[in-house]
């Protein structure tokens, strides 16, 4: 195939249709802010085996969230699991007549939540449920848990689809060790008629499981002290073999990421090929080598997606350059893509595939920057398309922010890539706010409507989320420039792209605010320090503000091993012994009496990630000498706001806040 790249830029073309003239912007009310942050009236859609119907998790104010069934058809609408006192989480289909689901409290926080989420089964009608695993806190005892077939509490869906033609799923468990660090994830055969279940032998501490087009468990992913291996489970010995091996943090030129299996055994993985950035290859299982010539490549982006395909037949992948979108291998559904795409223009419109070759619809999921997620389905036998529901209904396209993919020069040369937000009606020497990502060594915001920058460009502020050195998704050396430079490179990288967009003429230089959670909350932080004359405010929410605490006990979330601490952060961020003083050069608590620019900080009482002494530690050195500190706690939340009430409450503050510094609009 030839090299294929997409890029969002197209998609302005149609900017006509999404926006309001600068005046008419002006005079508009502001878009509630409940709007933008409260649940979504329709989640995560998803067609059944055969096509016929489309299960999702309707949200009604003032309600449970509810699992329901649309039949094609009929144009019915079922309610299949419901609670007065929990929400419907996730599911899966099992079969054309059966959902697996899970479920949990959306009311409360997280740190009032004494219940895990749970597993069951139901009919699409609502008839047949059965709980498979139990929720934590309630009481099962060993002999009432055989008696009742329940798997224990931490047993949760697969993401994979499996046969779903039969009553059988692949689920999965995890263990922990003695120190409540994450061990392995076991796979479980379940049956969810009756419940019982058998496990899947296991190569090692296993991360990850991959199913191949049959259904069947195929690949694992270990991983020993600083080492991941890929073991293939070979169906003529069935006996698990390695067939690579690479550094587990650093990655490198011999990683491999499993993608996926073509019908023939086809092994699809994601490699460099000997290049900077990824690319979907095949994979020798009998030699160990990757095809010369990739099968998707995205020029500029490492491959980030998944195969398509249905019984018998691989269709092409869903993939992610700057936008999301869909590339075919077959012929007959590139042709239905330029159908669908001609009756929903302007739109990035992602085709789902039911498991049957019959099926008489396919999904189709349509964005843009403008217009959030909208679910419809195409009938393949006249040829119209069909919407189903909105995501956001109270969201109005026309005035919502375009959204541009952007690439800037730091000034040590080195392109960084981003996504520029701009108000309605456009404008220059605009208020700016550098939003930034966590993480920090993953990737960052896609092309598409987003809340927060959208809720931010509402109120009159240009949005740039900048790709720093060390985010992955643009090549390996683009991630490679980023080790151990917390505070340094890509500290720099945030200022390099404020002073690009000011020598745009897109942002005042005088009206810039610099904002962001987890690592980006510590980056807020270290850019009041070490730019005061770019930054005029700073907004940190879950920022740690001492290196150091990564590495004594003080970061102790539930996923952070001693082996990351051994083997990942010195690497990453910086040997806590040999290079005790670049952690502390650059630990935000260091430079606490330089910082007297405006801030707002907010932290998650609960938060295991970011505990709230980085907050405390920091606020008590910065408030004797700063006057314009604002300062919240969120008594049930965690790393991260989940309660709507939460992100309104959070928001409303922001939005307040830049009034006041940077002079955009605020609701009354």
């Amino acid at each position: 195939m030839s090299p294929f790249s997409l890029c969002a830029r197209a998609l302005l073309a149609f900017a006509a249709l999404a926006s309001l003239c600068l005046d008419a912007a002006a005079q508009a009310p502001l878009t509630p802010i409940e709007r933008f942050f409260s649940p979504p009236a329709l989640d995560r859609a998803r067609l059944s085996p055969k096509g016929r119907y489309v299960a999702a998790i309707f949200s009604t104010p003032g309600q449970r969230d509810m699992l329901a069934v649309i039949d094609l058809q009929t144009n019915a609408v079922s309610r299949a699991a419901s609670y007065k006192d929990a929400d419907i989480l996730d599911f899966a289909w099992v079969n054309e007549e059966r959902l697996l689901f899970n479920v949990t409290d959306k009311s409360v926080g997280p740190a009032r939540q004494d219940a895990a989420y749970g597993l069951y089964a139901v009919n699409r009608d609502g008839s047949g449920m059965r709980q498979l695993a139990e929720r934590r806190g309630e009481a099962m005892g060993i002999e009432s848990h055989i008696k009742s077939r329940t798997l224990p509490w931490h047993t949760f869906i697969m993401s994979q689809r499996g046969t779903e033609d039969s009553e059988y799923v692949y689920v999965e468990s995890v263990t922990w060790d003695l120190k409540d660090k994450f061990k392995s994830v076991e796979l479980l055969r379940l049956n969810t008629l009756t419940g019982q279940a058998s496990s899947v032998q296991r190569p090692g501490n296993v991360t990850a499981w991959l199913l191949d087009n049959a259904g069947a468990p195929r690949v694992a992913l270990t991983y020993e002290k600083d080492t991941s291996t890929v073991h293939y489970l070979d169906p003529a010995t069935s006996i698990w073999r390695p067939i690579a091996s690479y550094h587990r943090y650093k990655g490198g030129r011999d990683a491999i990421e499993p993608v996926g299996f073509g019908p023939d055994g086809t092994l699809y993985v994601s490699a460099t090929g000997g290049k900077d950035t990824m690319a979907l290859h095949t994979f020798d299982l009998r030699t160990g080598k990757i095809s010369p010539e990739p099968v998707i490549e995205t020029p500029g982006y490492d491959f980030d997606g998944v195969l398509v395909s249905r019984r018998g037949k691989l269709l092409g992948a869903q993939l992610t350059t700057d936008a999301r979108a869909n590339v075919w291998f077959d012929p007959e559904m590139t042709a239905l893509q330029k159908k669908i795409d001609a009756q929903a223009p302007g739109t990035v419109n992602l085709v789902s595939v039911a498991a049957s070759p019959d099926a008489p619809w396919v999904l189709v999921t349509s964005y843009s920057d403008t217009h959030p997620i909208s679910y419809n389905v195409y009938n393949l036998r006249d040829g119209s398309l069909k919407r189903l529901m909105e995501r956001r209904p109270g969201i109005d396209p026309k005035r919502m922010a375009r959204q541009e993919p952007v690439r800037y020069k730091a000034r040590d040369g080195r392109e960084i890539p981003g996504l520029l937000t701009t108000p309605p009606g456009g404008g220059k020497n605009l208020p700016l706010v550098v939003l930034v990502h966590g993480g920090p060594y993953v990737r960052g915001n896609r092309w598409g409507w987003d809340p927060d920058n959208q809720f931010l460009a509402s109120r009159g502020y240009a949005v740039l989320e900048p790709e720093f050195r060390g985010s992955t998704g643009f090549g390996h050396t683009h991630f490679a420039a980023g080790l151990k430079q917390w505070g340094r490179a890509m500290q720099d990288d945030l200022a390099d792209g404020a002073r690009w967009a000011i020598a745009q003429g897109i942002a005042d230089p005088k009206r810039i605010c610099i904002a962001g959670a987890s690592y980006g909350g510590y980056a807020a932080l270290m850019g009041l320090a070490k730019d005061p004359e770019l930054f005029r405010c700073g907004v940190s929410w879950a920022g740690l503000t001492d290196l150091n605490l990564l590495y004594n006990g003080q970061w102790a979330f539930s996923d952070l091993s001693e082996d990351y601490k051994a083997y990942g952060m010195p690497d990453l961020i910086g040997d806590p012994v040999k290079e005790a003083e670049l952690l502390k050069a650059n630990s935000p608590i260091t430079h606490a009496a330089r910082i007297t620019q405006p801030l707002l900080m907010a932290y998650g009482a609960a938060d295991r990630r970011v505990p709230l002494l980085h907050g405390r530690s920091f606020r008590d050195a910065v408030s004797g000498h700063n006057k314009q500190l604002e300062w919240v706690v969120y008594q049930d939340e965690e790393h991260g706001w989940s309660q709507a009430a939460t992100k309104i409450d959070f928001w409303g503050r922001v939005e307040k806040f830049l009034a006041k510094q940077l002079g955009g609009a605020a609701a009354p």
